[in-house]
């Protein structure tokens, strides 16, 4: 039986964290090209990007493979790049948008991986890779997403804005947020303990003074009542944090995948998103099963899910299809895993399609999660819509 009271926690990093970086820059690479390539006449599908990015002290290194446009060229890429990091807001001595030292590396896709993808006559083409992608939705916020991660990411988010409209400026762009929930009768009810850590730009402010400014914002983020007299905060808790960003930790891309998903509420395959095109099922698989699972929980078929898909390098379609609806289901879980192959074409090809996956809209996923964001006018976080609801309920015939 499952525990009706317990505490749990997630974490979020913000969009300055050095693996934050490097993610937003490797996607910065995916949407580059999948908005100069089709200007040049370069059929989308066609297009194939694999960006990691490493960052310390004043120094970018971007390896991996593409294919594409020869316009896109290496220093057009180290330009984008600088771009990236001074929006984050990077101009400090050991870390600086506009003198860091940025190396390309990128080389053309890997024909062996690529004839797997493009296999003559496979018209949903084959995926990028094996593997198993995992989505989930709870009825925990409005956005079905477990509180923990949505509120830790959503603290940090606040604050971003606030620190580059000008009231928190006194503030670093790295920085880190935990959340400890504690659940009654299995409903999140209240922040038991908060932990943030931000990089500060004036040397003279202590812990005492960070928690002073950011206090107010983390407490209008959170539910109302969710901070009370109990709560236990830990503001910059080594005190002085000056030093951030690649200057103080290297960073890489595709490190902070529990971050990118559910903070551990829900399974996590292993794959990474950042730096992929979408068929890398890595990415593309992860967000159809997001998808799924949350129109699944919208459409009052369950009040948690969890969907697996699982592919195999070359072959289209996933090889299985697990759904758990822990216990609070109001149809049977093998019902859920057939209507998920009938209400889409779970192929690459087909989730692409479905979702619109092959347009720039992939830098601004980067940081404060993947999921539980608001779909956008132009395609973006199109896998958070509830547009598959009433196809669900007849296919399951509810």
């Amino acid at each position: 039986m499952s525990r009706a009271s317990y505490l749990f926690t997630s974490e979020s990093v913000s969009e300055g964290h050095p693996d934050k970086v490097c993610d937003r820059i490797s996607d910065e690479i995916v949407d580059a090209f999948f908005r100069i390539g089709p200007e040049l006449g370069w059929d989308p599908a066609h297009l194939r990007v694999a960006a990691e990015t490493m960052a310390t002290t004043n120094r970018v290194v971007i390896a991996g493979e593409t294919r594409g446009p020869a316009a896109i060229t290496h220093d057009l890429l180290s330009h984008l790049a600088r771009l990236a990091i001074r929006d984050i807001g990077y101009e400090q001595d050991g870390f600086h948008w506009e003198y860091a030292d940025i190396e390309v590396l990128l080389h053309p896709q890997s024909a062996d991986i690529a004839v797997g993808v493009d296999a003559a006559g496979n018209k949903d083409e084959g995926a990028g890779d094996q593997g198993i992608m995992f989505g989930y939705a709870c009825r925990e916020t409005p956005e079905l997403m477990p509180a923990p991660i949505y509120y830790a990411h959503k603290i940090l988010e606040d604050l971003a804005i606030a620190r580059k409209a000008g009231p928190l400026k006194m503030l670093g762009p790295d920085a880190k947020s935990q959340v400890t929930v504690a659940y009654e009768n299995g409903k999140p009810v209240r922040a038991a303990q908060i932990v943030l850590s931000t990089q500060h730009l004036d040397e003279t402010l202590t812990s005492a003074d960070i928690r002073a400014i950011v206090e107010p914002y983390i407490t209008a983020t959170l539910p109302k009542g969710w901070v009370d007299a109990a709560t236990i905060w830990h503001v910059n808790p080594t005190g002085k944090f000056v030093i951030g960003g690649p200057d103080g930790d290297c960073g890489l891309t595709g490190r902070k995948i529990i971050v990118d998903t559910y903070g551990g509420a829900a399974p996590h395959g292993g794959g990474a998103f950042s730096g992929k095109d979408p068929t890398k099922v890595d990415r593309s698989a992860a967000y159809a099963a997001r998808y799924l699972a949350k129109n699944v929980v919208a459409a009052g078929l369950a009040d948690r899910a969890t969907i697996q898909l699982a592919y195999a390098i070359g072959v289209s379609q996933p090889l299985a299809v697990y759904c758990d609806l822990h216990g609070t289901g109001k149809v049977e879980e093998a019902a859920i895993e057939k209507a998920a192959r009938e209400v889409m074409n779970l192929s690459p090809r087909g989730i692409r399609e479905h979702l619109g996956l092959h347009k720039p809209i992939y830098a601004r996923t980067s940081a404060y999660g993947h999921f539980g964001r608001a779909p956008a006018a132009d395609g973006g976080f199109s896998w958070e819509k509830t547009d598959l609801v009433d196809a669900l309920k007849t296919a399951v015939g509810a």
